[in-house]
Order: C-alpha cells, then sequence, then structure tokens
C-alpha cells in the first residue's frame, strides 16, 4: 500500500491565480519502491530553556538497518502551538500565540546541524531526509512557553 502526500494550494492574492495542488508518492531511495515502516504519529511537548533543542525523532531509535548508507525518510511536523490549561494546544492559542516558534534542525545537538528554518504555532511542513543513525530532527523552542509538536515520520 502507498504513501501518499498532497498539497493543495490556494490564495485570492491574484484575481488570475486558480490553485495548485499536488501528489506524491513516498518512496524509498532510488527507487519506486513504497516505504513500509513509520514512527507513528506522535506528539511532544517542549519546554524549558529557550534555545535548548530536544531530538524529538532519534534515527538511531527509529532505523532498524543502521549499516544502510542511504536511506530515504519522509517528517512531517506541525507546531500545535502553546500548551494551555488542559494540557494540550488549542485553535485558540495558535491564533493568540504567533510568535511562540520552534526553529527545526537536522543533525546532532553540540554538533554541527543544518537549520531547516522555523515553525511558528500553527504551521507545518513536509521534508526528506536522509536517514542515517547519526543524525536527528531537532526542535529548539525559542520562548520558554511550553509548545506541543506533533509528528510522524516514514521512512525505509
Amino acid at each position: 500500500m502507498a504513501t501518499t502526500a498532497t498539497i493543495n494550494l490556494s490564495s485570492d492574492i491574484m484575481a488570475t491565480y486558480s490553485g495548485y495542488r499536488k501528489q506524491m508518492t513516498m518512496t524509498k531511495a532510488g527507487t519506486l519502491n513504497d516505504l513500509e515502516e513509520t514512527t507513528g504519529f506522535s506528539r511532544v511537548k517542549l519546554s524549558g530553556t529557550p534555545g535548548t533543542g530536544t531530538d524529538f525523532i532519534r534515527m538511531a531509535t527509529e532505523l532498524v538497518n543502521t549499516t544502510a548508507t542511504i536511506t530515504a525518510a519522509k517528517v512531517y511536523v506541525k507546531n500545535l502551538g502553546p500548551v494551555v490549561t488542559n494540557g494540550t494546544a488549542s485553535r485558540t492559542s495558535e491564533a493568540a500565540a504567533k510568535s511562540n516558534f520552534v526553529t527545526i534542525q537536522i543533525g546532532n545537538i553540540g554538533t554541527a546541524v543544518q537549520e531547516i528554518g522555523r515553525l511558528y504555532a500553527g504551521d507545518w511542513l513536509l521534508m526528506p531526509v536522509t536517514a542515517a543513525d547519526d543524525v536527528d530532527v531537532i526542535a529548539i523552542a525559542e520562548t520558554d512557553d511550553a509548545v506541543v509538536l506533533e509528528y510522524v515520520m516514514f521512512y525505509e
């Protein structure tokens, strides 16, 4: 069974823009074979000192075949926003706290990392990752407010 991602973009900024729709089948590195593994859909609460990183996807923990030199993975991450009193994020808190962002990086905390970008409350991303056991997906909270991220990784 194939895993696919679909994106639909629409905008009223330009009168002549009719929208954009693309679909991608997630496949193993260099093949047409479907990805077969997943971390499952998860959430993580980031809190503590601003600027402190959290490895929320640890490749060495997730990967079965750690001897592979090239392994394909696709990662989805969404910043649900700050934690409210019931311990989860809500649409109200997203709108009220757009300044709560996390910086997403690839690498290992304390070593050379590649910054991917910022996810503000309500923002999400889907990115390919070369899954090797020395590379993790890292989130760095930029305020001392607790933030909830939801994520899933599909991989070989």
